[in-house]
């Protein structure tokens, strides 16, 4: 089973190796998403169009190297399909594309898209009686996209208990437009609000065992306080310089060293 370590390195293997990625944000969220699909989401990875499934969906699609590696993890997908990212007749690109990866169950890279989608499986899930999750992540920055709040509303006035939003709170809106209190703003908007670190995992344990995505009830968000680039101090440290650099094979090596010393 691969440590979060792991995944640390295998996401900074693949942006090496692809020359193209975003170390930081899919670091931010790579605890969380790991969780997910270790202990969370229903899944059948030779059968990804299972009824009973749950779903999620990575709004934040630019942090995808994060889902690439858990799915690879989980058997969705192979090494082989890291190996040839953003190649030409490569499944695997700088956002998630649904018809082409298994797993994936909504093409997104447009900030403020993703969590829509949710609201609409959620809901059909509502009309046809199943009790499936929905689970989406969306950054910080994005969450300064209206469609993010029009769907908050629509969401609570709807009372989608079977809909989660995970807000990945990194701070990368604070240089251009900080997102001030995020707990108090949802909360305003009718729903359920979980804080928690997100690196966490107790917390982030403790906050899915308290929610039951029970339907006809409020929708339920957790504010993830993350750090860019967490398990590697000069990604945490210059998160905008690393925001989508691709590393040296040298810097490679310095990430792989500071992981394996500060194992998580």
């Amino acid at each position: 089973m691969k440590s979060s370590k792991d995944l640390r390195k295998e996401i900074a293997w693949m942006t090496y190796h692809s020359k193209e990625g975003h170390i930081p944000s899919a670091f931010s969220i790579i605890d969380i998403v790991a969780y997910l699909y270790e202990h969370v989401l229903k899944f059948d990875p030779k059968n990804p169009g299972w009824e009973d499934r749950d779903y999620f969906i990575l709004s934040k699609g630019h942090g995808c190297a994060a889902l690439y590696a858990v799915l690879k993890k989980h058997g969705f997908i192979t090494h082989k399909d890291l190996e040839e990212k953003n190649t030409e007749f490569g499944k695997l690109a700088t956002h998630p594309d649904s018809i082409k990866i298994p797993g994936v169950e909504a093409s997104t890279g447009s900030l403020g898209t993703g969590v829509g989608m949710a609201l609409g499986i959620a809901l059909g899930l509502r009309i046809l009686n199943r009790p499936n999750k929905v689970i989406t992540i969306i950054g910080d920055g994005e969450s300064n996209e209206g469609t993010v709040w029009e769907s908050a509303l629509l969401a609570s006035n709807l009372k989608l208990g079977n809909l989660c939003v995970i807000a990945d709170h990194n701070g990368s809106a604070n240089m251009v437009l900080p997102v001030t209190n995020p707990e108090k703003k949802w909360e305003s908007f009718g729903w359920n609000v979980y804080s928690i670190d997100g690196h966490d995992l107790e917390q982030i344990k403790k906050t899915f065992d308290s929610i039951n995505f029970k339907d006809e009830a409020k929708p339920n968000v957790i504010i993830a306080h993350t750090k860019k680039g967490k398990g590697v101090k000069a990604i945490e440290d210059n998160f905008g310089y690393w925001h989508s650099r691709v590393p040296t094979e040298d810097q490679l090596k310095e990430i792989y060293e500071e992981l394996d010393k500060g194992e998580k």
